[in-house]
């Protein structure tokens, strides 16, 4: 018996497989080697049907391919990245290229060949790992160490796509003439690969197209969102039965109790939990998770499940949490309501994207004023934007794929725009009254209120995708009495 001096190569590299330094196997045998390469099963898929919606990523393209008439449109999906030393963070494809291919894999990149009037496309994926060099059981990315991948043939029945080995794109596209354009920021080898062949200017122009393609969704991304917005609000009824528990240690145990619905009936959050209790409410983007929650304060929860295609909800509720608001916290809850339902009444086709914005406002505003908070008239506090010391944030955004979705679209297009029947955006209004702010009366000091809910813009107004969370202060209460029993 002979032992290998080192492990056997990848066609990818021609470099041996990587092991770690101080692996307790120095190396492989050539009858081990051997051994390995035989004795498996045929596990070839051959029933598979093509993903849900393979017609929506098809007509997708189609829009894209005629956008760009005679272009190269390159759209990785992004690389694995390293979390620490040899463990990487969990994998999330690209929007854009999700988007187009509904696909979800590291490395994989969509070409679109221009061919006469139009596109051809191929996606370029790693094929299975390898058995004939070892690499599916030596491999750190290995099929029996993270598990098995498609294979091509597969993986076109699945996407509808014509598929092809990703290891042999880049010498191609650098041997590629004509124009091209490329997603930027997920593939730094396929970037390099284009380096003499694109421009910032272009690629931008590209990324803003496929930006605003997302500003109106078709049926099947509503009935994404709507599972998103179904499996949270299943999230938050959890929430609310275990707060004696979150009492008894922290705001982590409402964050690992909604986390663990998004993971059973999802993909995975849609951006980290906000598990804001007492003061801590007043912090935006309160992530850490670590205070206490206390009976008699407010639990501000934003949250919101991803389902397995990506889609996410966006909704946050404001709880008392010994299940009774107390009388200012009352008053600033219903202002914070008020201020919401005339943000959702302004949510109409036709409309200006800044309409819900500035009824929101105006009323939150005519609260502060008459509450001595600011000094009027309320016309004179919005011009002067007096109000935002205790607002703080826009009233909303899209929502889709990303949480801030469509973010790259121009301003004319979002936020200068007009609302149209298939749009979905966010309704939240806020009031933050900071633990160290003395320009208010001592009381109010620590109680932060934000209301948050998904809106679909409809024909002929809109919908209220996450309507089965109540949202009045009395209903609140009796719905959170309901839960603990």
């Amino acid at each position: 018996m002979t032992v290998a001096e080192e492990l056997p190569e990848t066609p990818e590299t021609d470099e041996p497989i990587k092991q770690r330094k101080n692996g307790l196997y120095p190396g492989v045998s050539d009858e081990l080697a051997e051994n390995m390469k035989t004795g498996w099963a045929d596990t070839e898929l051959h029933d598979l049907r093509p993903i849900a919606q393979a017609a929506e990523t098809a007509a997708r393209r189609a829009k894209l391919s005629a956008r760009f008439p005679g272009e190269r449109l390159v759209v990785p999906a992004g690389n694995l990245k390293v979390r620490s030393n040899d463990t990487d963070y969990p994998f999330r494809a690209s929007v854009e290229y999700a988007y187009l291919t509904g696909n979800q894999t590291e490395d994989g990149v969509l070409v679109l060949e221009p061919r006469g009037e139009g596109h051809e496309a191929t996606l370029y994926l790693l094929p299975r790992s390898d058995r004939e060099n070892g690499e599916f059981w030596l491999s750190g990315q290995g099929e029996l160490w993270v598990g098995r991948r498609h294979s091509l043939t597969e993986s076109e029945k699945l996407y509808g796509i014509p598929v092809a080995d990703v290891r042999e794109l880049a010498d191609a596209l650098r041997e590629a003439t004509g124009p091209v354009r490329v997603v930027r920021g997920h593939d730094a080898g396929i970037e390099e690969a284009l380096t003499d062949k694109v421009t910032a200017e272009r690629d931008e122009e590209l990324r803003v197209f496929l930006s605003e393609a997302r500003l109106v969704k078709d049926d099947f991304e509503i009935g994404e969102l709507q599972k998103a917005v179904d499996s949270t609000v299943r999230g938050f009824e959890d929430v609310v039965k275990v707060l004696d528990k979150a009492e008894a240690t922290s705001e982590r145990y409402i964050e690992g109790t909604f986390f663990l619905r998004a993971r059973v009936e999802g993909n995975d959050v849609g951006y980290g939990t906000i598990a804001a209790a007492g003061p801590h409410a007043c912090t935006l983007h309160w992530v850490r998770n670590d205070g206490p929650v206390r009976s008699g304060d407010l639990l501000l929860l934003d949250a919101g499940v991803e389902t397995h295609t990506y889609y996410t909800a966006d909704v946050t509720r404001t709880l008392p949490v010994d299940g009774r608001f107390s009388e200012l916290q009352k008053k600033i809850y219903d202002a914070v309501y008020e201020a919401q339902e005339a943000g959702i009444a302004a949510v109409k086709p036709g409309a200006k994207f800044r309409d819900f914005h500035d009824a929101a406002q105006r009323v939150l505003t005519e609260k502060l004023v008459e509450w001595g908070l600011v000094e009027g008239p309320v016309e004179r506090v919005l011009e002067l934007g007096l109000q935002r010391r205790w607002t703080l944030h826009g009233t909303g955004h899209m929502l889709g794929m990303d949480v801030h979705d469509c973010a790259a679209a121009r301003t004319e297009a979002y936020v200068d725009g007009t609302l149209e029947p298939g749009m979905v955006l966010t309704v939240e209004p806020g009031l933050y009254f900071q633990a160290d702010d003395l320009t208010v009366p001592q009381e109010y000091r620590g109680i932060g209120v934000r209301i948050e809910d998904d809106i679909l813009v409809t024909e002929d107004g809109n919908r209220n995708l996450s309507a089965a969370l109540p949202r009045r202060s009395d209903e609140v209460e009796s719905w959170m009495a309901q839960l603990k029993g």
